[in-house]
């Protein structure tokens, strides 16, 4: 089994340290999540893994592959943005069919939420539709493990119940490591939960931790975690 292994990834700004000696892991069948507060690095951590950000040093292979550049993660890694990626003035369908194989295009070609869209172009499009469409199309690439950068960010209640469930039923073939302000879906989405904090990362193996770490108050553990 292929298995994402992220190894001495470390990252500073202005002499300030943004991220230290990061060690990450992922298998495929496994949603791990990344957590901690705005301004942390969980993005730049992300970013670098994929390629589009270069560090001051990392370790990264997916298997026996080591992953110098985006061209090395091809079909082994891939990446959602926080940004909408998506081109404008083109249809979704032309959309999905460039990004897609043909057994995957099919797939995304008859979701419920994307049928609809097909011949609409993205600058039409509402915030949740396309933040959708965009997940699907990531999630339904070829890449063994999946990074998703704050993929509810936008979408209502209902299309984030959906991703849920829908990450939830593609776990088995991929791998991912998910990261969203909205810690709370993270938290019950996941099955491992990583910290990230002063540059550091600590596996979180109660979720209890969280309360004692001081990043949610224990009333809130209470309803999110022990309802």
């Amino acid at each position: 089994m292929n298995r994402l292994h992220i190894d001495s990834l470390s990252i500073s700004y202005n002499n300030k340290v943004i991220l230290s000696d990061i060690f990450l892991s992922c298998e495929k069948g496994e949603i791990k999540g990344l957590i901690g507060r705005n301004g942390s690095g969980k993005s730049t951590l992300l970013k670098i893994v994929f390629g589009i950000e270069k560090p001051d040093s990392k370790f990264v292979k997916v298997g026996d592959k080591i992953i110098r550049t985006i061209s090395d993660g091809r079909n082994l890694i891939n990446y959602l943005p926080q940004d909408n990626f998506l081109p404008n003035n083109v249809k979704i369908k032309t959309i999905i069919a460039l990004f897609l194989a043909k057994e995957s295009r099919n797939i995304v070609f008859n979701n419920p939420h994307v049928k609809p869209l097909l011949n609409k172009k993205n600058q039409v499009l509402s915030g949740g539709e396309r933040r959708i469409i965009e997940i699907l199309l990531i999630i339904h690439s070829n890449a063994e493990f999946i990074l998703l950068d704050e993929p509810f960010n936008g979408v209502s209640p209902i299309i984030r119940d959906y991703i849920i469930q829908y990450i939830k039923k593609m776990k088995a073939s991929k791998g991912y490591i998910i990261t969203d302000h909205d810690y709370e879906n993270v938290i019950n989405l996941a099955d491992k939960i990583v910290f990230l904090k002063d540059g550091f990362l600590k596996e979180i193996k109660d979720t209890s931790e969280l309360v004692e770490l001081g990043y949610i108050p224990k009333t809130t553990y209470n309803i999110i975690v022990c309802p």
